[in-house]
């Protein structure tokens, strides 16, 4: 492939990660986290604590691989030179044909349903999905035909659906003002104590914090790679488990745990009107929205890459015309289609689930990552047996952490099974199978490489 230019700095790559982890999750996962805490907001700190170990500590185990690695692709590129070729090949079609298409089609949906509810639009599923259909392929087409305009999004959507967040953090942290009261139609949930059932808080809250591993597919087009990738990878999981942490105990102080578990997701509403006034639920509404595209971006411009890199390694058929750039967008243009059908048809596919409810109120992107933390204990255990052969010299790093980021994959694992224990096996199963002939595919190849 043709040598590919570093367009990104240390601050986009930290705020792609920052960017995509802080979607529109947090703003609504507060009163799911205080229900199933009994309205503890201790215990919902400890949750969002133990819910950010597998991105910290995931990240942290992760950079020890890409300060030693010498291949391009980010996660691809430590299986392709830690693990194998073969399982590199497995785990790159799993990213091309589920896990990013499936993110990138049902975060474009959920922007879609913000959009038609500003603006008070009747909320059909085939409204959302054509507008879904709209925005992903208008985002698609910016970081096509502009990698600089995709990096200024991806910067200042971080910035700006920070502004939210940070403001109930500072306001409610000095918030005097009493707690509004529940409304008469509303039912009224009372503190309880739930015993040890708060730990199934942790798998709503896990999706909150995934994302983080989408921002190492640019890592060949990072300026400094060995040296900005690492401490984006450190930084911005840091930082989101923060912000986040912040806007927690700032929203419990205006608007106090019953209200919360009472109201439900309505409850960001009247942090809206206490905050801007009459038309403050609407100016909230925006700031969500920008958030969401943001996600979108960073997830496109990592997804629009992904057969470009596979091709840039022989990893799929046709490679040697995937892999060529376009010479005055830099990036492939057959890539770019490629990822955009593969997209266009998850689409179609969550549309298919929702109509027919068959997951019982899940997506099609929360177990594609169900599955990729199970893909990433491959990583996390080839850490530890490279501390075993002293290749890594800090105990923290070479066994605190990945033993820690197994646990956060773990909870993630058990998370997903029981929330939708029969059609996530058949997901897993799917995903498996595509790993097979990604697998099976570099196996084709190589032995008919060596037989030339």
């Amino acid at each position: 492939m043709e040598n590919t230019k570093e367009h990104y700095g240390l601050f986009t790559a930290t705020t792609m990660i920052i960017g995509i982890v802080i979607g529109s999750g947090i703003f609504f996962k507060s009163d799911d986290v205080l229900l199933y805490t009994g309205g503890n907001v201790l215990l919902g700190v400890l949750v969002f604590c133990i819910g950010a170990l597998s991105i910290i500590f995931g990240s942290l185990t992760i950079t020890e691989l890409s300060i030693r690695s010498k291949k391009d692709g980010g996660v691809i590129g430590y299986y392709e030179e830690f693990i194998s070729t073969e399982a590199a090949n497995a785990f790159g079609w799993f990213q091309t044909l589920v896990y990013y298409p499936t993110i990138n089609a049902v975060i474009s949906w959920v922007a879609a349903i913000y959009l038609l509810s500003l603006f008070h639009v009747d909320e059909t599923l085939e409204a959302q999905i054509i507008i879904g259909f709209m925005i992903f392929t208008f985002i698609y087409a910016i970081n096509t035909f502009s990698y600089k305009m995709g990096g200024h999004i991806q910067n200042m959507s971080t910035i700006i659906k920070l502004i939210p967040l940070l403001l109930i953090a500072s306001v409610g942290f000095f918030w005097k003002g009493s707690i509004p009261i529940i409304p008469s139609d509303v039912t009224v949930i009372t503190k309880t104590t739930v015993g040890f059932k708060w730990l199934t808080a942790l798998a709503p809250i896990a999706y909150s914090f995934d994302g983080w591993i989408i921002a190492t597919s640019i890592t060949n087009e990072v300026k400094n790679p060995k040296r900005n990738m690492s401490l984006a990878l450190i930084i911005g999981p840091i930082v989101v488990l923060s912000v986040y942490l912040l806007y927690f105990l700032g929203l419990n102080q205006m608007l106090g745990a019953e209200f919360i578990m009472s109201t439900g997701n309505a409850g960001i509403n009247m942090v809206g009107t206490l905050l801007f006034g009459k038309n403050g639920s609407s100016i909230l509404m925006i700031f969500i929205i920008i958030a969401i595209v943001g996600v979108i971006n960073g997830v496109s411009l990592g997804n629009i890459r992904l057969p470009q890199t596979l091709a840039s390694k022989n990893m799929i058929p046709h490679s040697d015309k995937i892999s060529k750039l376009h010479p005055k967008y830099e990036v492939s243009i057959l890539s770019v289609w490629i990822s955009y059908v593969v997209t266009l048809i998850w689409m179609l596919i969550h549309y298919i689930t929702q109509k027919t409810g068959i997951l019982h109120g899940g997506d099609v992107s929360e177990i594609a990552i169900v599955f990729s933390y199970c893909c990433y204990t491959i990583l996390y255990i080839k850490v530890i047996r490279m501390k075993k052969q002293k290749i890594i010299d800090s105990f923290f790093k070479g066994i605190i952490c990945p033993i820690l980021a197994l646990a956060g994959s773990s909870i993630i694992l058990c998370g997903g099974i029981i929330s939708n224990p029969f059609y996530v096996i058949c997901f897993i199963i799917l995903c498996s199978l595509i790993c097979s002939l990604g697998y099976s595919y570099s196996k084709f190849t190589n032995q008919k490489n060596c037989q030339l």
